[in-house]
């Protein structure tokens, strides 16, 4: 019957986006991010650009220096979604920036380029989301260093390396390997409160 084309639809649609209005990236589609996630996401990554710039060094292995408000800006995005990266970015990239003495802005405008890439990343590669963050980190983990190699030379900081590309591989696998560790955990821990929350709605 050609009338009862709009409830097959109807209910396609809902058994595509899985139990309870999951869309394939893992969040509820018509849920927008709560202001309690966002002021977490900003004292979060206050928090993680002070790890950074205080434990950070003492984690260097070799060449490699963790990123790690990178990182965790990466995760977010691909766990909790784009508001929260933004947020992570912007917030964490001036701290960075304050801290570091860095030209104000510098940080947060690769994070915030970064965090823009790891969101087109995980709609690419729905149904891989909770291994996303390896690559995602990696690939954007070097974007990052060579954003800022290129900001601070056009704001008149430019660092002495004579080849910022083999510089900044190492610490790109850093990122990665850390991407490894806690991606899926996150993505498994907000996967599964918003699951409990949407219940016990």
């Amino acid at each position: 019957m050609g009338y009862c084309a709009p409830d097959v639809a109807a209910e396609s649609i809902v058994s595509r986006t899985g139990q309870g209005g999951r869309d394939p990236f893992g969040r509820f589609a018509e849920d927008p991010t709560p202001p309690m996630t966002l002021l977490l996401a900003a004292v979060g990554a206050v928090v993680t650009a002070l790890l950074e710039l205080t434990v950070g060094p003492y984690l260097r292995i070799g060449d490699a220096t963790p990123n790690l408000v990178l990182v965790f800006a990466v995760v977010v995005t691909i766990a909790v979604g784009l508001e929260a990266g933004l947020v992570w970015a912007f917030v964490g990239g001036l701290a960075l920036d304050v801290i570091a003495q860095r030209p104000l802005g510098s940080s947060s405008f690769a994070l915030l380029l970064c965090v823009g890439g790891a969101s087109i990343l995980a709609r690419s590669f729905a149904r891989l989301r909770p291994i996303v963050p390896i690559g995602a980190v990696f690939v954007l983990s070097i974007g990052y260093s060579m954003i800022l190699f290129l900001a601070f030379g056009a704001l008149g900081a430019p660092l002495p390396v004579a080849d910022p590309l083999s510089t900044v591989l190492p610490s790109a696998v850093y990122d990665a390997v850390l991407a490894a560790i806690v991606g899926p955990l996150v993505i498994a821990v907000h996967d599964r409160r918003m699951d409990q929350e949407r219940v016990d709605w």
